[in-house]
């Protein structure tokens, strides 16, 4: 199964999810864009996050310099990503398959191209969404949004991740929108550690 990690909007905690789902069914990584490589990248977050031996952390297809959105950050690196170009990794000769976590970029209608966004990478491979979600002013609004987008554009949502804490009535009134989508909740992880991600993923169930 592949499974698309996407968000609200960004820095809601895609790659924490991303690490905690990769360890949960010991799947592999793959985040096919990445932007903001001067700062870093998330494929290096989650290998220092993740436990097991069965994760494989395939490359990126576009690495780009700048934080920003992929279709500014690659303009200012002079290429255009191009979707066709962005294929499934292929694992080695007499590896079994996995199941494949894809991390996207941003929120789901961040543009890659000119005509392109970041849920058509999940559109393309058939990826079942998980929709992570944090808590601050106007996450209601971008989470029904975000519901309403791929419902509306036929995408299999698998769950809403909430990541943090949340007021009640916060989290119900996003999960009355659609409540026969199952939702998980993570609570905050004051430090990042190995253990920390295996103790949550111990709790996860997809």
């Amino acid at each position: 199964m592949n499974y698309f990690i996407t968000g609200i909007g960004t820095n809601v905690g895609k790659t924490v999810v991303s690490a905690i789902l990769t360890e949960a069914l010991q799947a592999d990584y793959w985040k096919p864009i990445q932007s903001g490589t001067i700062e870093g990248n998330d494929s290096d977050t989650i290998k220092s996050l993740i436990s097991n031996s069965k994760t494989i952390i395939h490359p990126e297809v576009y690495s780009l310099k700048e934080p920003l959105s992929p279709h500014f950050a690659a303009k200012l690196d002079g290429v255009i990503i191009d979707l066709d170009k962005i294929q499934l990794p292929v694992r080695l000769s007499g590896v079994e398959a996995n199941h494949l976590i894809i991390e996207g970029a941003g929120g789901i209608l961040v543009p890659i191209n000119q005509a392109q966004y970041v849920i058509d990478i999940a559109k393309k491979f058939d990826c079942e969404i998980i929709l992570v979600i944090s808590n601050y002013l106007g996450c209601i609004n971008h989470s029904l949004l975000s519901i309403d987008y791929l419902i509306k554009n036929n995408y299999k949502i698998n769950a809403l991740v909430f990541n943090g804490e949340f007021e009640a009535e916060v989290k119900q009134a996003i999960v009355d929108y659609a409540p026969k989508i199952k939702n998980i909740s993570i609570t905050t992880l004051n430090t990042l550690s190995k253990q920390c991600i295996i103790d949550v993923s111990n709790h996860i169930n997809l």
